[in-house]
């Protein structure tokens, strides 16, 4: 059964009379609303390490958008019965206060990755992202941690801040999970009109056209997309779309 930890106090003194130690933890944040491209970083987890945790929280300081954290999908139970049938150990679940007691006056920055591609869109995104990794991790003090490729310039800041802050623990990469129709898995997802859902099929195809990245802007906006960029990087084609006003990003390997 999965036990639910709702304080870093708890978590340590679970540790402590259970003797638990970082190399036997694997780790996965997420903000819940929990789908098959989670279930996919939750079963290498647990086949890769004695004691997985799962984080659940909704971190309000990587929205730039107040609308967009307002809307973001909350699918607690249903999120709770996947982390039981995978076999979560523990499920991390704190609130606001537990992981801002500063109320996010120190943060992590970066100066130059963060400041490209989505960060470009969105104005402190990553500081927020960045910042709240740093204190799960170490808060959870896991030997590894899984990240999905599908959000790759964070899953590239997040081992850049491991390395420079020294973090003893193993940032893994896992390949973006697609549902059947190519669309990559995104709790987002859910929030699209099946309109949208429909339009939205056209981002994977076109993202791995044989164009330039402006023929496949100018494609995604003749369909009905309004596009933040498409953009290649470390040998990837990444963009970030509008279906309505539900944002997708996605990346092909070139």
């Amino acid at each position: 059964m999965t036990q639910i930890i709702k304080t870093v106090k708890e978590w340590r003194e679970l540790c402590d009379s259970e003797n638990i130690s970082s190399k036997e933890l694997g780790f996965i944040p997420t903000m819940g609303a929990l789908h098959k491209g989670h279930a996919s970083l939750i079963k290498k987890c647990v086949s890769e390490n004695r004691r997985t945790v799962v984080s659940i929280f909704v971190n309000p300081t990587q929205f730039n958008d107040p609308n967009d954290l307002k809307k973001y999908p909350k699918t607690f139970e249903q999120d709770f019965k996947m982390l039981e049938e995978l076999k979560v150990d523990y499920l991390f679940f704190p609130n606001y206060e537990e992981l801002y007691p500063d109320n996010f006056t120190y943060k992590v920055h970066e100066n130059s990755l963060s400041k490209i591609l989505c960060g470009a869109y969105r104005s402190g995104h990553f500081d927020g992202v960045l910042t709240v990794v740093m204190k799960l991790l170490n808060s959870i003090k896991p030997g590894r941690a899984y990240f999905g490729e599908k959000d790759y310039q964070q899953y590239k800041l997040i081992k850049g801040i491991v390395e420079a802050f020294f973090l003893q623990t193993e940032i893994i990469a896992c390949p973006t999970v697609r549902d059947e129709d190519g669309l990559a898995l995104s709790s987002r997802n859910l929030l699209l009109s099946p309109e949208e859902r429909k339009l939205a099929l056209n981002f994977p195809g076109l993202l791995k056209a044989n164009k330039t990245c402006d023929e496949i802007k100018f494609e995604l906006e003749k369909v009905g997309f309004k596009v933040d960029y498409i953009e290649e990087y470390d040998g990837r084609r990444l963009g970030a779309v509008y279906a309505g006003k539900v944002r997708l990003i996605d990346n092909v390997k070139l």
